[in-house]
């Protein structure tokens, strides 16, 4: 099959598409952009300069790619949306470029974002993640791989959720999120380990096991956390998981979402 384009469409002849690439009614391309092979963008998509898209997507309809960032420090430099291959973008969906020259957006293979989702400036979503309906992602916040962040939940700018978590619906969240937690409310705390997330990761009853004893010593040793931390290392610091973990939040700019007390 060849590339199908809808006689409504606009696409600039200088715009780089894919094999069997098809693109719906009244869509519009921009010319500075890239469409992998496989993938079909509905009606009324818009498409701007400095978009990258993978191969095997599917963009629904109203969804607009590669708005400039809003932000007030942005100057017009050139900045991207990279988004990675077999990635689901439902209706009306909103991801804009980086601030700052050649930074990226990235929307990471394999993930979905719901219906009314919005990917700000700077964002970086790993794979295999899924975004619900009328969620937000502020400036330079990320979600790791394989996190699920629930309907009309929002990510303070510059907060990072870790691998494997989930985000309760309706959460503000506004602390990073520590690998395979599972956190809820306003603002969001940590009410345990997203076991059924572990499970469908595929990991081991072990390993669930040596992640949970890692989420003792980090949030009910009596420990603070610069301390607690500082005894996973020594104790599990050999883990790759564990390691991984303690790496995240080392890396960490907003502290993290504390223990919810029941």
């Amino acid at each position: 099959m060849s590339v199908q384009i809808h006689a409504t469409a606009i696409v600039s002849p200088e715009a780089e598409i894919g094999e069997n690439v098809v693109i719906g009614p009244y869509s519009v391309i921009d010319g500075k952009v890239s469409i992998g092979s496989g993938t079909v963008l509905g009606s009324f998509v818009r498409v701007m300069d400095f978009v990258s898209i993978g191969a095997d997507c599917r963009i629904w309809e109203n969804a607009v790619l590669g708005g400039e960032p809003q932000d007030h420090d942005f100057k017009g430099e050139i900045s991207w949306v990279r988004i990675g291959d077999e990635v689901v973008l439902r209706e009306a969906v909103t991801i804009n470029r980086a601030s700052g020259e050649g930074n990226e957006t990235v929307v990471g293979d394999r993930s979905m974002l719901m219906e009314g989702v919005h990917v700000a400036h700077n964002v970086r979503v790993g794979k295999d993640v899924t975004v619900a309906n009328k969620s937000g992602l502020s400036g330079y916040s990320s979600l790791g791989d394989g996190t699920v962040m629930s309907g009309l939940s929002g990510l303070h700018q510059f907060v990072s959720v870790g691998k494997y978590c989930m985000v309760g619906g309706a959460s503000k969240v506004v602390k990073d999120v520590p690998h395979y937690a599972m956190v809820d409310g306003h603002p969001a705390k940590v009410y345990g380990l997203n076991v059924v997330g572990l499970r469908r990761g595929g990991f081991t009853s072990g390993q669930r096991l040596d992640i949970k004893r890692a989420y003792r010593t980090l949030y009910r040793s009596g420990l603070n956390i610069r301390d607690a931390t500082a005894l996973l290392r020594e104790q599990m610091g050999d883990d790759p998981l564990i390691g991984d973990m303690l790496d995240f939040i080392d890396a960490g700019k907003r502290g993290l979402c504390p223990w919810a007390r029941r």
